[in-house]
């Protein structure tokens, strides 16, 4: 049992938080000058406004979120003991599922380790301690990760929008092992991705749209396709592995572009890529006005709402995607439009495509609609907090 009482107020209802609800906002919970003055990343017990012992909880007194419920267990030390059991679990999960050793590793709050994001590449690992607690024992996780996984090297990656929102630092380290010289080779979907852990976005490649990537690479035979927002080759790669013709690469980015290059070449692939460096709007205009067209198209943005004032904006700029990727897609083409915006749900973001289809004045049916693969599981209680949506369109 710890030491401080976390205690809700009179007006909310504790029964959520006994069902597995994982979060505890700052205007949930009575604060007092000791409340206040809790140490970032401590532990505490959640009680309700009786008194009566809920679960144990991490606490940030910084972020809108306040507590996060680490243990229904309420005499649980959380030790290196706990964190290898909790790993060890996680990574039974992905074994069951995966028969290379790369994947999303743990998935926060989805693995019983919330705030916690781990990707593995075989011997190296990618972590992002997005919370306080994980923060504060990042060597401890990094070494328990070690001995379960039996690893060589772990990296800390400290980008992104939730350190900033727990007042954590954006400064990246490695807990251990040497640095790789050059890009990872990544075996997915009968494609080889490069995946750059150290310099690149986020962890260096996103497993979240594998299963997308398959699906959409099914119907890719024999096929000429426009992958937009490519990143590292994700649709496009997968689809000239499954025996397209050609594929156009589209991205701001020289470095991802490098690595499409790379990933391509170990395929043996090169004369079927075209790569296009520049911004996915104006490539699509420029595209459009030279009679450019395609039997795929692919549109996988990051996030254009990344918050709720952006909202409006953010769906009007799906709907614009929607309309220029559908009016390069030839007869009978397919349309393939992502979003990977949490707070833009289904609904909005398969109206604002349908609306922008229908700008174009094209007809589509629906025909598949993806969501983030297997390694990517969702908690329960947070099934609104799922993020990635990927539709796929018949012209």
């Amino acid at each position: 049992m710890t030491e401080f009482n976390l205690r809700l107020k009179a007006s909310v209802e504790a029964n959520k938080f006994r069902y597995g609800y994982p979060w505890i906002y700052s205007n949930e919970i009575i604060s007092d000058r000791r409340t206040k003055s809790l140490l970032p990343g401590s532990f505490c017990t959640l009680v309700d406004y009786n008194k009566n012992p809920i679960c144990l909880v991490t606490v940030n007194p910084n972020s809108k979120i306040f507590a996060r419920v680490m243990d229904y267990n309420l005499e649980t030390i959380i030790n290196a003991y706990w964190l290898k059991d909790r790993i060890s679990k996680a990574l039974a999960k992905r074994k069951e599922i995966f028969r290379d050793p790369f994947y999303r590793l743990v998935n926060a709050e989805a693995d019983e380790l919330p705030g916690l994001i781990v990707d593995r590449f075989d011997k190296v690992i990618v972590m992002q301690p997005n919370a306080f607690w994980a923060e504060n024992m990042s060597e401890i996780i990094a070494n328990s990760i070690k001995e379960v996984c039996s690893i060589d090297v772990v990296i800390k990656n400290a980008s992104g929008r939730s350190r900033r929102l727990e007042g954590l630092d954006d400064k990246n380290s490695v807990f251990f092992g040497d640095l790789p010289e050059a890009a990872i080779s990544v075996p997915m979907n009968g494609a080889i991705y490069k995946a750059d852990v150290h310099e690149g976005q986020k962890t260096g490649l996103f497993y979240d749209q594998r299963q997308n990537h398959k699906f959409v690479a099914s119907l890719a035979n024999g096929k000429t396709v426009l992958d937009v927002f490519c990143h590292v080759g994700g649709f496009g790669l997968a689809a000239i592995a499954a025996g397209a013709s050609k594929v156009s690469f589209v991205d701001s980015s020289a470095n991802a572009l490098d690595l499409v290059r790379e990933g391509a070449s170990e395929m043996m692939a090169s004369s079927k890529i075209n790569i296009i460096r520049g911004d996915a709007f104006s490539v699509l205009r420029k595209l459009l006005e030279s009679d450019n067209s395609y039997d795929i198209v692919i549109c996988d943005p990051p996030a254009f709402v990344t918050s709720r004032k952006s909202l409006n904006s953010g769906l009007r700029a799906y709907e614009k995607i929607a309309k220029l990727g559908s009016s390069l897609v030839r007869e009978n083409g397919i349309l393939v439009l992502c979003s990977c915006s949490q707070l833009a749900d289904l609904t909005k973001f398969r109206n604002a495509c349908v609306r922008g289809i229908g700008r174009a004045g094209r007809r589509a049916q629906l025909i598949h609609t993806g969501f983030a693969a297997a390694d990517h599981p969702i908690h329960l209680q947070l099934l609104d907090n799922s993020y990635l949506k990927s539709l796929v369109f018949r012209l």
